[in-house]
């Protein structure tokens, strides 16, 4: 018998590879509109005061890539997807936050949010990305911008974001106020709120 054509990839449990990139998205598709979109950070920053970028000056700040897998909560991945954008780290280095910082919220069109921890907030890969496999993202997978956290559960990769709020107490985003886990770490399967250990979440 012959060897398979490629070797075969771990994934998280649970996981399968589809055909094609699914969509998967809750409420309608926002429609962008270039001269009315910002993007806003605000909460404990260090300096007190809000940060606002255009869209032009967020298309004019640094680029980055990364090549990462993407894993929906449905239990599909997407293998091996090159991300480009604007580095996470890049906007917290223009907007700096107060040191008792310990998470964000990750605000996007029609009010849809997800809190994350400060340190997934900047791992290597995270970024608001803008294009995937050299093309821009289409409307229904997040452009203008979406952020990307390849090592979580992609409901916490925010499509059609506007903002981020930085936070020195937790508190649950729109999925984890519907019983989604407040951390979202594929390999430990963490799916659902009942899975939390107490030190992972605020309270329901």
């Amino acid at each position: 018998m012959s060897p398979p054509d490629e070797e075969e990839r771990a994934l998280p449990p649970g996981q399968y590879v589809p055909r094609g990139w699914p969509v998967l998205h809750y409420g309608p598709v926002p429609k962008f509109r270039p001269k009315d979109w910002d993007f806003r950070v605000f909460g404990a920053t260090a300096s007190g005061g809000q940060y606002g970028w255009s869209w032009d000056e967020f298309e004019a700040l640094p680029r980055t890539k990364a090549l990462a897998d993407f894993h929906c909560v449905t239990k599909f991945t997407i293998p091996d997807n090159l991300w480009e954008g604007v580095s996470t780290a890049a906007i917290l280095e223009a907007a700096p936050p107060e040191p008792a910082v310990t998470h964000v919220m990750v605000w996007a069109e029609y009010g849809y949010s997800a809190n994350i921890r400060m340190s997934d907030f900047l791992a290597d890969g995270t970024m608001f990305a803008t294009h995937r496999d050299g093309e821009r993202l289409s409307p229904d997978h997040g452009f203008p911008i979406r952020l990307v956290v390849p090592h979580l559960y992609a409901w916490k990769s925010v499509k059609w974001v506007r903002g981020i709020e930085y936070m020195v107490k937790d508190r649950r985003g729109f999925w984890e106020e519907r019983g989604y886990h407040n951390v979202a770490d594929p390999w430990r399967e963490q799916r659902y709120s009942y899975q939390e250990d107490a030190d992972e979440s605020p309270p329901l």
